[in-house]
């Protein structure tokens, strides 16, 4: 059952967090005016389409598409037909019709902008979204970053290793007071999880 976990402005975007479906999935939607943009299509459609209420969903960012992050797509593709954006690495598993995004593009709804970061390893074409707003840096982390750790991968050393190089290159380089947004469970910050990242690489997981 569906469950609203926060409802928050940040900087002129008003965002909500869902914990939708049995794995605790959450989904991001990001509203500016009667514009939003959602992160993942993960599961109950319908709780989503209520959050969104008369708004008009451009754009859904999948952060990777694992099968507990796409099963809303279908219902939201055909009732709100936005543009959905997907890495190319991790395209061959999408259920609708998709849009190609890089690495370093930028994505815009209602006149704000999140970046584009690939962030490989839990899968080839995960990627995490930053949204600069009201001073501080703001990381939707999809499955990369969890409080505690990177994201699973599978007992694969290469993939682990994949992972832990986003982390050093693409996401700790950012601020300690970055505030972290994962796909699953509380949320965190990059200044929290810092000083861990060696002990993570010493347990291989």
């Amino acid at each position: 059952m569906a469950e609203l976990r926060w409802r928050s402005d940040i900087g002129p975007a008003e965002v909500a967090k869902l914990s939708v479906g049995s794995m605790d999935n959450n989904v991001y939607l990001l509203a500016v005016g009667d514009e939003a943009l959602l992160i993942d299509g993960s599961n109950e459609a319908d709780a989503i389409l209520s959050e969104l209420g008369a708004r008009t969903l451009r754009t859904i960012v999948q952060t990777h598409t694992h099968g507990d992050h796409i099963q809303a797509l279908p219902d939201l593709a055909a009732k709100t037909q936005p543009r959905v954006l997907v890495h190319p690495s991790d395209a061959g598993r999408m259920p609708v019709e998709h849009t190609m995004l890089n690495d370093g593009e930028t994505v815009s709804i209602g006149g704000i902008d999140l970046e584009v970061r690939h962030t490989p390893g839990h899968t080839p074409g995960s990627i995490c979204l930053i949204l600069e707003a009201d001073g501080r840096t703001h990381l939707f982390s999809g499955d990369t970053l969890f409080p505690g750790g990177p994201g699973g991968t599978f007992g694969d050393a290469e993939a682990f290793k994949t992972i832990m190089a986003s982390l050093d290159e693409k996401l700790f380089v950012l601020p300690d007071d970055t505030h972290v947004y994962p796909g699953h469970g509380d949320d965190t910050s990059i200044g929290t999880e810092r000083p861990h990242v060696e002990e993570w690489r010493a347990r291989g997981w």
